[in-house]
């Protein structure tokens, strides 16, 4: 089977996809975003008059166990009398679809299209050693619609927003854009819209740097959690717990929150142990050095939290945060899942990284109240 085309690259590069002949076309993966932007790619190509949509765009369910195969196939067999647009069959989370009629997909996407439609498939999984998929990937076309492992999002950010949005970035800012909402490129691709409304037609043809984005990313509640994250790194455990009770008094669910602390902790202790590597035998020259390899952006404002954070927890707790990460996970993922457990739960992780007194000076003494003497 040759290799499936990339939604990613396809829709950074605008090429021109090969539809003259294809009988079958399958979109494969699990990305919305991706998904979501090709059907749109593949629509305009098949029917650029957006009057014909109405008639030569017709979507189906696949999951619906009331959908008959040959309503779909009809609908593609049918041959337009006078328009130009290509009739489109568009059958969406396709999987139980693809089971149930497998043989006679088999047979549409080996033979010639000639005059009719197109059969479009949106599926999870696409295993490549069947017939179906043999028979797709030599005569029709399959686009993967999964980010693929090793992927220079960085760079597809970059394209990205020239491309759809109008607007240059910076490097850093593309790496800003993908620390603070976790790759999700579809929260990207709406900061991107929302970055360019605000950005003067003057300023759009200059790179803009990773302070334009601060105000633009994210929600409300995805701001207080990284205002959260940093007060936790930096040691600031009570500040850290308050910002915590705030996400989940608006429903935030606790899984969701360890995994956007466990991304940038994971960089923190990766530069741990990178710089308690031996000299000459990989350990970065320095500090910086260290966080820009364990993946912290560039951009000023981004290593100075990261170094004031890695120092504030110092090399022995810095290279112990998976472990309680891993605890942590444990825990959530067990008796701890919901409710006040898993609120004690991410406390704790917040509490193991706060500020520690100096050696041999003891806190001093707490009355009943809380308050010092």
């Amino acid at each position: 089977m040759a290799d499936a085309l990339s939604a990613l690259d396809l829709l950074a590069s605008s090429a021109v996809l090969p539809l003259d002949t294809a009988a079958v076309v399958v979109l494969h993966g699990d990305e919305p975003f991706l998904v979501r932007e090709m059907l749109a790619v593949l629509r305009d190509a098949l029917c650029p008059d957006e009057e014909d949509r109405s008639w030569a765009w017709r979507e189906f369910a696949g999951d619906d166990d009331q959908l008959d195969p040959r309503d779909v196939f009809d609908e593609a067999a049918t041959v337009p009398m006078f328009a130009t647009a290509t009739r489109a069959a568009v059958v969406r989370t396709a999987d139980p679809f693809v089971t149930a009629a497998r043989e006679r997909l088999e047979s549409l996407a080996s033979g010639p299209r000639g005059r009719r439609g197109i059969v479009i498939l949106e599926v999870k999984t696409f295993t490549a050693t069947t017939r179906l998929a043999k028979a797709v990937a030599k005569d029709g076309l399959v686009i993967e619609t999964s980010i693929p492992k090793g992927a220079n999002l960085t760079a597809w950010v970059r394209k990205w927003a020239p491309a759809r949005h109008g607007i240059q970035l910076a490097v850093p800012t593309a790496q800003r854009l993908l620390e603070r909402l976790a790759g999700d490129i579809g929260q990207i691709d709406q900061a991107l819209a929302r970055l360019a409304a605000a950005t003067p037609p003057a300023d759009r043809t200059r790179p803009l740097g990773p302070e334009a984005v601060e105000d633009f990313v994210g929600s409300p509640q995805e701001r207080t959690a990284w205002e959260m994250i940093d007060a936790a790194t930096t040691g600031d455990a009570a500040a850290a717990i308050k910002q915590l009770a705030e996400l989940l008094a608006t429903g935030e669910n606790p899984i969701g929150i360890a995994a956007q602390i466990a991304a940038v902790l994971r960089r923190l202790s990766t530069a741990a142990r990178l710089l308690a590597l031996p000299v000459g035998h990989g350990r970065p020259p320095g500090v910086e050095q260290a966080l820009r390899e364990a993946g912290v952006a560039a951009w000023p404002k981004a290593m100075a939290q990261a170094k004031a954070g890695l120092a504030q927890l110092g090399p022995r707790r810095a290279r112990q945060l998976p472990i309680w990460l891993f605890d942590l996970d444990l825990a959530l993922k067990g008796d701890a899942s919901r409710g006040l457990r898993a609120r004690l739960a991410l406390e704790r992780l917040f509490c193991k990284m706060g500020r520690t007194a100096e050696p041999g000076v003891r806190p001093a003494p707490q009355t009943a109240s809380g308050a010092r003497p």
